[in-house]
């Protein structure tokens, strides 16, 4: 029986009428730069002034950005200077990465290999080790490693694919790093996909050469399965389920020197006192910005944006996220879930309620999100039974394209995912519509990571990797190059740490720098219970709510 209602199972009979000419013919053509422009500007939430505006205090004061991240940014702490002991260090370290993603092992794996003690290291994690956007990555990570490519090119693609508003010196970081990832990844024990005795390297929206490297659509579990094992054998202390609530500053030079912890069974804060902090906390979907279902963990709620900011960092991007052109738009249960853009790339087709292909599917993302977009708001779409729209992504052309048995072989985990709800997609399409994936922007960084105020002096002792931080992909990210980045950069902020291990001081910590920040928030009346970092989301209603007994 199929998950699919009768109504819709009609609209699919389009589909399918029309796929064996689809099949023959070319793809749409490739939009030139300024029609991509036109229909981003036109389409994309980016560009929608109702879910903006500027924040009121600290160091980006005055920046336009989208209003969620501007109220989080104007919150009480959850502590006040004064209401916790810091003569008692619960944890002295020289190294304390908060986050374990994939920037926050990559990191914590090149600082022991750079010469950091593994006890003098201290990896926190807000809920067990590895649950991050990391695991549930599937599509691949680019690297320019083929015979047809190289950096450069590589390079030249992530600055279109951007518009051209990424800082360049970060790009060259990123692609001239990223095949040494692939080879230390590989080294470690993944398995990427082969063809005979090479990698498989698939091709991404907006690139101009195939270069994602994959484990089927199990990426993410595959290369984190890895990194873990990696990191637990080393022996490096883990807390789970710890989140860093708080940055401790020392009071005389300004320098980051730990963080406030939270112990999440007990409630209990703790102390952590580091030479270097390494900021790797991820991104922000969990905040569900502009009504948006999501594709991230559970753990997604921009906790490092909040902490950064109160010690000065700037922030850049923060007007921009990236809507993942293709989430789940049915059934209901799964609603928000990535389908990866591996899917497209082997010959998926995204279809309207015509039957007709609409837009190059290999566009970059905000472009093919903006196109599905539009195709809805203009009545092209395909309503669902409860209401919600979304255009068909045609993958049982895929089996026609490239042979039967090839969905099961590339996309076992899609196919799994839909299959235990009644919808066999050899055989069905999908139904897709945008959903919030990534954070474009972030902490603002240079290139070995050291987190920098508006006026680009470096804070002291803060470093920042991965899906926190900005500048690298601009206002718009290019297929795997986020986990690319991930892995550059975690890697270089750990062999950054070890060398400033060896110059900095153990420095003295205080919460000094929220004294300032407390009084700009009740300069703007901002009520004390409006308090960041949120830690984690709160899916019940008020319903629910009022029948929660309080003791």
């Amino acid at each position: 029986m199929s998950g699919y209602s009768p109504e819709l199972r009609k609209l699919i009979q389009v589909v399918e009428d029309t796929r064996r000419e689809r099949a023959k013919a070319p793809p749409p053509r490739r939009l030139a730069l300024d029609e991509r422009e036109k229909l981003v500007r036109e389409w994309h939430p980016d560009y929608k002034p109702e879910y903006k505006r500027a924040v009121r205090i600290g160091p980006c004061k005055g920046t336009v950005m989208y209003s969620t991240i501007a109220d989080l940014l104007e919150s009480w702490p959850l502590i006040k200077p004064g209401e916790l002991d810091l003569e008692h260090v619960d944890y002295d370290v020289d190294v304390l990465i908060i986050g374990s993603g994939g920037a926050g092992l990559a990191a914590a794996w090149w600082a022991i290999k750079s010469g950091v003690d593994p006890n003098s290291v201290l990896v926190v994690s807000k809920l067990r080790l590895g649950d991050s956007n990391t695991i549930k990555y599937q599509s691949g990570t680019q690297a320019a490693t083929g015979p047809d490519d190289s950096p450069v090119i590589h390079f030249l693609d992530t600055l279109a694919g951007a518009h051209f508003t990424n800082n360049p010196k970060l790009v060259r970081v990123l692609t001239e790093e990223s095949p040494l990832i692939i080879k230390w990844l590989e080294d470690l024990g993944v398995r990427w996909s082969r063809i005979g005795d090479d990698v498989e390297r698939l091709p991404g929206g907006g690139a101009t050469r195939a270069r994602l490297h994959c484990c089927g659509d199990y990426t993410g579990l595959e290369v984190m399965r890895v990194l873990k094992d990696e990191i637990r054998s080393i022996g490096i202390p883990i807390l789970e389920f710890h989140p860093a609530i708080e940055l401790l500053t020392d009071p005389d030079s300004g320098a980051v020197s730990g963080a406030v912890l939270l112990n999440l069974d007990t409630g209990e804060y703790k102390v952590a006192r580091s030479k270097v902090t390494v900021l790797a906390t991820g991104g922000l979907g969990r905040l569900h910005i502009a009504g948006f279902p999501t594709t991230n963990h559970y753990g997604a709620t921009a906790d490092g944006l909040v902490l950064a900011y109160r010690v000065g960092a700037g922030l850049v991007d923060m007007d921009t996220l990236q809507y993942h052109p293709t989430g789940v738009a049915w059934p209901e249960a799964i609603v928000g879930e990535l389908i990866p853009e591996k899917t497209r790339s082997i010959g998926g087709q995204l279809v309207n309620v015509r039957g007709e292909r609409f837009i190059f599917e290999l566009e970059p993302r905000d472009v093919v999100a903006s196109a599905i977009i539009r195709e809805c708001s203009e009545g092209r779409g395909v309503i669902t039974p409860t209401g919600t729209c979304g255009v068909w992504l045609d993958t049982p052309i895929i089996e026609v394209l490239k042979g039967p048995g090839t969905i099961k072989r590339e996309l076992p985990a899609l196919y799994r995912m839909f299959l235990r709800h009644g919808i066999d997609i050899t055989e069905e399409p999908i139904l897709t519509y945008p959903t919030l994936h990534y954070q474009n922007g972030g902490v603002l960084i240079d290139e070995w990571t050291h987190a920098l105020r508006p006026s680009g002096e470096v804070i002291r002792g803060l470093l920042a990797a991965g899906e926190v931080t900005g500048g690298i992909h601009g206002k718009n990210r290019l297929v795997g190059n986020s986990t690319a980045d991930i892995f550059v950069f975690g890697r270089r902020a750990g062999i950054e740490a070890s060398r400033l291990v060896r110059e900095l001081p153990k420095p003295k910590i205080s919460l000094k720098h929220l004294e300032h920040y407390i009084e700009e928030l009740k300069q703007i009346n901002i009520p004390e219970s409006r308090k960041a970092p949120i830690l984690l989301p709160d899916y019940r209603g008020e319903a629910v709510l009022k029948r929660i007994i309080k003791i």
